[in-house]
């Protein structure tokens, strides 16, 4: 490295400046060797300036340098036919990279086949010699050599993985400030012997840095759901929302389906979406409230509060089935009961944001657990307008201002809509909700007012944080196989709010 050194010192002196890929080229050594020392002699002071260059050039691959040594695939081919022919069959099992090399052959006229030839398709010469322009054009590119060779050529074998474009990064080197021909090395302290000795006026110190950063100390970093999950509960908490328990994964088919007037034939109670739970299997009957799975009963099968039901047997066992949760509806229906058992009614605002559980096919959007976020209203005389004016002060504070609504069907609310937000970015409508007012068959059971009304909307937290963070496979963002640096690098969340 010293030799190295003082030679780039040397020729900056006498030339006035060198490049260094052509100084390599000269010493004959690795370029890497050579910028390595000029890094060196920088780190002692503005000995010499370096601008940096980009260059590139056309390299041979391992594939190329074959071709080089041997011949093109299709030479290959051409040289492997005898006058006679061959068997395509045993042809493609002599030659290796046949294939490519016949596809070119057959292009290139150089060979043609009999497909109604006697024991199989047979493979004879259509020219008595060739030309292999590949195998030369490579030795060119090999020799620097570019005379001749046109960019069609160049874009062909690239595609042919026989030739690659290399970035070559180099310096042109120039006198510092200070330049000189022999290094001393800089001081970086002020010992108390240099001040009591005086020998620190002989000596050279390097500069502080005082715009450089400390080393950051060790910490525990935040996941991005769980960065957005708080934005969207200071947002809730803002709008004088109370936020509900949800620390029940484990669920009774009860509260999870049948309190919100699902039936216990739907498809979402089928094993295919749902995680049912072998031990236990069943939810202790003593601690479900009696009257109410009475009326709820009554409900799905006689009907009833203005319904006909859905008129089938309801079963209490079926009810009784312990699930994962496949919505935090379930604790929506748990907490309006609980309201509902109050001397006096009073107007609530509820929300929860946790993991729900389905029995999902697993690819780039979908996992078989997410987090849901849930918001709902229970007051006297509430209407769809009510519901449309929440939704859009909620999304209104995410930074979500073009809304439009769709008509939908859910088991348990009447009317139904689906919300769609205008997304700048991909410049078109996305379903980012769902929403509507729970149906009367689930409330008046829980023996709420008949004059009170309950609105509620929903949406994921995985779709907002992908977007946010850019990410495009769920399965990065949470899951056995998330990259822990991802989270580390990734800088805190701040929705764009108004």
């Amino acid at each position: 490295m010293e030799d190295t050194t003082r030679e780039i010192l040397e020729r900056v002196e006498k030339l006035g400046k060198i490049d260094t890929l052509e100084l390599a080229a000269e010493l004959n050594v690795d370029h890497q060797k050579i910028v390595g020392a000029v890094k060196s002699i920088q780190s002692a002071g503005d000995i010499i300036n370096c601008e940096q260059c980009t260059s590139k050039k056309w390299e041979l691959t391992e594939e190329g340098k074959a071709v080089v040594e041997n011949g093109s695939h299709e030479a290959l081919v051409f040289n492997a036919v005898p006058v006679e022919g061959i068997a395509q069959a045993d042809l493609m099992q002599s030659v290796p990279n046949a294939k490519i090399g016949f596809s070119k052959a057959m292009s290139g006229g150089w060979i043609m086949i009999d497909k109604k030839a006697e024991g199989g398709p047979r493979v004879f010469r259509k020219v008595e010699s060739i030309e292999d322009l590949v195998q030369q054009s490579l030795i060119k590119l090999q020799n620097l050599q570019l005379d001749g060779i046109t960019d069609q050529q160049k874009t062909d074998y690239k595609k042919r993985k026989l030739i690659q474009e290399v970035k070559i990064n180099s310096f042109i080197v120039t006198k510092g400030r200070n330049f000189s021909l022999t290094i001393s090395k800089q001081e970086t302290d002020l010992t108390p012997e240099m001040l009591s000795s005086g020998s620190w006026k002989e000596h050279t110190f390097k500069p502080y840095n005082f715009e450089a950063l400390g080393v950051l100390p060790d910490s525990g970093h935040l996941h991005p759901l769980l960065k957005i999950r708080a934005e969207y509960r200071q947002i809730f908490l803002e709008m004088g929302f109370s936020e509900m328990p949800t620390n029940n994964f484990i669920e009774s088919s009860f509260w999870n389906f049948d309190a919100l007037f699902q039936p216990q034939q739907h498809p979402a109670r089928d094993a295919h979406d749902t995680f049912f739970i072998s031990d236990p299997m069943y939810a202790d009957e003593t601690k479900l409230p009696a009257d109410y799975v009475a009326k709820v009963k009554k409900v799905h099968s006689e009907g009833g509060y203005g319904s006909q039901g859905y008129r089938y047997d309801w079963k209490l066992e079926e009810g009784k089935k312990n699930i994962l949760r496949t919505h935090t509806t379930a604790v929506s229906a748990r907490m309006l009961y609980k309201l509902a058992q109050q001397e006096k009614f009073t107007p609530v605002k509820y929300f929860s944001i946790d993991r729900v559980f389905r029995n999902e096919t697993l690819d780039a959007t979908h996992l078989a657990e997410f987090h849901q976020i849930e918001g709902l209203v229970a007051d006297y005389g509430l209407t769809l307008g009510d519901l449309m004016g929440v939704i859009k002060e909620f999304f209104k504070k995410l930074g979500i201002q073009k809304l439009r609504f769709k008509p939908a069907y859910n088991p348990y609310t009447e009317p139904s809509m689906e919300i769609f937000g205008y997304h700048p970015g991909l410049k078109k409508w996305v379903e980012i909700g769902n929403s509507g007012v729970f149906r009367p068959e689930m409330l008046l059971p829980m023996g709420l007012p008949d004059n009170v009304q309950v609105i509620a909307w929903g949406l994921s937290l995985e779709r907002p944080t992908m977007i946010k963070y850019g990410i495009d496979n769920i399965r990065d963002l949470i899951g056995p196989k998330v990259n822990l640096q991802m989270v580390y690098n990734n800088p805190i969340c701040r929705l764009d709010r108004h």
